[in-house]
């Protein structure tokens, strides 16, 4: 299924951006292209939070709407479209109880308290699952 976002490209290079059909999900990047890359990231973390909390998935609108709704918003910057697969919200969250070696745990813990997409260590575990996984 197909989100629309907008980015906008500020002077120093870095890039950040919002889903008009997601309230709340944003997502950034030192460059347009790490901005893209956020952008499934913030998305696939947001539906976990909100699966989780059993709130309802927003379904994606169409950009022509929402120009036709709000042109002023969207004035310098591009739209992106932004693919994810809805089947990874099949399932309930399930609570495990894993082990792991403390080193490796400190440096998760250390790359989720730099990199705000991801809300915990649960978050970036299961998507470090899905890039590995297939389907």
């Amino acid at each position: 299924m197909f989100y629309p976002a907008y980015i906008h490209s500020d002077k120093d290079g870095s890039a950040s951006g919002f889903f008009p059909d997601v309230p709340g999900c944003f997502f950034a990047g030192d460059s347009l292209d790490e901005a893209f890359q956020d952008a499934r990231c913030a998305l696939t973390v947001h539906f976990e939070a909100l699966y989780e909390m059993e709130e309802v998935l927003p379904s994606p609108g169409v950009v022509e709407e929402h120009l036709k709704k709000n042109s002023g918003d969207y004035t310098g910057g591009q739209w992106l479209l932004v693919d994810i697969n809805m089947k990874q919200f099949d399932g309930r969250a399930e609570r495990i109880n894993i082990t792991m070696p403390r080193r490796l745990l400190l440096k998760i813990d250390s790359f989720v308290s730099e990199h705000p997409q991801f809300s915990n260590r649960s978050a970036f575990l299961a998507e470090a699952a899905r890039r590995v996984l297939p389907g």
